[in-house]
């Protein structure tokens, strides 16, 4: 019997733990072929006080993790972990850290012909594997080509003021709900499990979400 199942996915596309937590989930639910699974990507800005031009990203790690030795040893454990489940992340090419409200903000434009999840993984690879600036609205608009959008509606939402208002109470609730960091899975709208988890973590709540609303 198929059962069903909703995840609420809280991410920021420039949190390389959200990307790992993007393929354990992934890796978890290949193993679980017998759930039917909607997945809908919520938004929450890790870096809100980030100017919208972005900042220098050595300059960024350095302020976050308290110098730049710190961040280093941080990155290459991050890196140790991504390889254990593809992916190899290339942190030396990023350059800028990016404010992140566009890149939401194209990932709501994406959920309205259901290619956001598509678009979430252009983001994380755009980013995390060719160090582009995913703040910028061309760079955006090159991943919306390449992901198959309409170019052109999205060029004009993302000149608009369509979807700031959407991102921003999408973290509003996350904080209100008790989130203070990401990625976190809601399930069926009862669940929480925070964290980039092993895929076996999410076994358990798979079961419990899916049976209550069966």
């Amino acid at each position: 019997m198929t059962r069903s199942l909703e995840i609420q996915i809280y991410a920021d596309p420039v949190c390389p733990w959200c990307f790992i937590g993007k393929r354990r989930l992934e890796l978890a639910l290949d193993a679980r072929p017998d759930l039917s699974v909607r997945l809908y990507w919520r938004a929450f800005q890790l870096n809100q006080e980030i100017p919208e031009c972005g900042m220098d990203h050595t300059a960024y790690l350095a302020s976050k993790f308290n110098g730049a030795r710190r961040a280093t040893n941080i990155y290459e454990d991050i890196h140790r972990v991504g390889e254990s489940v593809g992916i190899d992340f290339a942190f030396e090419k990023i350059k800028r850290t990016p404010n992140t409200i566009d890149a939401h903000r194209l990932i709501k434009v994406a959920a309205k012909t259901a290619w956001d999840g598509l678009v979430v993984e252009r983001l994380f690879s755009a980013h995390f594997f060719d160090g582009a600036d995913i703040g910028d609205r061309n760079t955006l608009i090159e991943i919306a080509r390449d992901a198959g959008l309409d170019v052109g509606r999205v060029a004009a939402e993302l000149s608009s003021d369509l979807h700031f208002e959407v991102v921003r109470s999408e973290g509003a609730q996350a904080r209100a709900f008790g989130i203070a960091g990401v990625p976190s899975f809601v399930f069926n709208n009862q669940y929480l499990l925070s964290g980039a988890q092993e895929p076996e973590s999410f076994y358990p709540i798979f079961d419990l979400a899916s049976l209550a609303r069966a």
